[in-house]
């Protein structure tokens, strides 16, 4: 007796095709992975402008809650999580777009790591052009105490009627520095990752279940995390002191060098711990939820090939 074939729910779609791309972009905005460490995002943002203001992350929490609740905790969700869609659609939908066009059609002979980093880059830069705002507003309420604003809308109405629409994108150069080299580690590190468990395994990709594969792409995401939260973090933190601390009419350069000459290098690593938990945490979930989705379409997973 044959097999029942699976009905896949938007019927077969073919690689590279139009359909693929859009189901790609559509698998980056699912999963509320970004909102979900919030608390975690809050306290490194604060402690990255003032390293002093908490003794320790435990110490924070209670302290937020004590005085505001559960929502204290989760303060500055809203921005984080409609910025952080509008950026997961254009970072893996773009990736997935420019790995084929460089991959398949303009450098078809390059290594592939290579065509790894140029297609998160290219991928990333679109993205961060739709996060930015959202991560000014976002910085801003968490980063000044009293808060700048209580939401999304009122840190929205206020800079722009302070600053116009340009203070939206003050931040834009310091997060493509922050944000390109982590996509560039991220993806980059997780395709040679999954490709590597995979040879440690000593069987090919496709001799395992979608379950064995998903748990795969969780662990490769997991270990990019960790590498992604290293190599981006000085600039991490130069975009929270940017957006909490740069004064009217100041240039980008000129605040740069003002906040570095006080903070020293020693400042640009300030929070790296709980950073690495969140990106390695963040990442190994958004890579499980991502692949498990394209699983659900009848797509295969990211890597190993």
């Amino acid at each position: 007796m044959a097999t029942q074939e699976r009905k896949l729910p938007f019927g077969k779609i073919e690689p590279n095709s139009a359909k693929y791309f859009a189901s790609c972009t559509f698998g980056g905005i699912i999963g509320p992975t970004h909102t979900s460490v919030t608390p975690l995002d809050l306290v490194k943002c604060r402690r990255q402008v003032d390293p002093k203001i908490y003794t320790s992350n435990l110490s924070a929490w209670r302290s937020i809650f004590s005085k505001e609740g559960l929502r204290g905790v989760f303060f500055g969700w809203s921005p984080t999580f409609i910025g952080y869609s509008f950026q997961g659609a254009g970072k893996y939908g773009f990736y997935e777009y420019f790995k084929y066009l460089y991959g398949d059609h303009l450098f078809p002979d390059m290594n592939r790591t290579v065509v790894f980093l140029g297609a998160s880059a290219s991928a990333e830069f679109f993205a961060d052009i739709a996060l930015c705002p959202f991560e000014a507003i976002k910085v801003r309420m968490q980063t000044t105490l009293p808060p700048f604003a209580h939401t999304m809308r009122e840190g929205w109405s206020k800079i722009v009627a302070q600053e116009g629409m340009s203070g939206l994108y003050k931040g834009l150069y310091p997060l493509w520095a922050r944000q390109i080299p982590y996509t560039m580690t991220k993806f980059a590190t997780f395709e040679e990752t999954v490709s590597m468990i995979y040879k440690t395994l000593g069987k090919p990709k496709e001799s395992y279940n979608t379950l064995q594969q998903t748990a795969v792409s969780f662990s490769g995401g997991y270990i990019a995390g960790i590498f992604c939260a290293i190599v981006s973090h000085p600039a991490d933190v130069m975009v929270s002191k940017l957006n909490a601390d740069r004064k009217a009419g100041e240039s980008a350069m000129s605040a740069v060098s003002r906040i570095y000459k006080n903070i020293g290098f020693g400042g640009l690593w300030n929070g790296l711990p709980v950073r690495i938990v969140m990106l390695g945490t963040l990442t190994g979930f958004q890579w499980l939820i991502y692949d498990s989705f394209k699983v659900f379409l009848g797509l295969p997973t990211t890597g190993g090939h």
